[in-house]
């Protein structure tokens, strides 16, 4: 499916940020603000274009991406945990994903109670799809940015989750 017009001339428009970029002195709040601008960003149109073009949502992506990356299966508090959302999320959305034939849920050998739920064939197929674009819209963002600067972002991202994680608060 083509993006309409409208949408692609939006995709290019520049981003604004809060305050438009103009509070001064204060470098930390600054960079937050941008972080936070260009995830907010990154964010939507990754949302809208799964729908525009694959009619499901980043939510059910996050599913089948994190039971693309364990063949195996995994309990509902694992996958729970590791997309962390609560369980009620996860419920539903397994839910929806089974009744569309892209997951099998099966009782744990261990715990007849909990249940281990896995890509179908299906699933995996559809998976495969949505990464393939998926990966082409996130490259598509980034490409304004060298091998090398993408590298050094990554590198400060990392000093600043370990900044957040010493500064304790509640776990997220």
């Amino acid at each position: 499916m083509k993006q309409p017009a409208a949408r692609a001339e939006q995709d290019q428009a520049p981003i604004r940020e809060k305050h438009d970029g103009a509070l001064t002195g204060r470098s930390d709040v600054r960079v937050w603000l941008r972080l936070l601008s260009c995830s907010t960003v990154i964010e939507k149109r990754l949302r809208r274009r799964f729908i525009e073009q694959y009619d499901t949502t980043l939510p059910r992506f996050d599913v089948l991406a994190l039971l693309d990356r364990h063949p195996e299966g995994v309990t509902m508090s694992a996958l729970s945990s590791g997309l962390l959302v609560s369980n009620g999320n996860v419920t539903s959305l397994v839910r929806q994903l089974e009744n569309d034939g892209f997951v099998v849920s099966r009782p744990a050998a261990e715990d007849r109670r909990s249940s281990i739920v896995a890509l179908s064939d299906r699933g995996q197929a559809h998976f495969v799809e949505l990464a393939r674009a998926h990966h082409r819209w996130i490259e598509a963002m980034f490409a304004g940015m060298k091998g090398e600067d993408q590298m050094a972002l990554y590198s400060l991202l990392a000093m600043l989750k370990e900044s957040i994680a010493r500064e304790g608060g509640t776990p997220e």
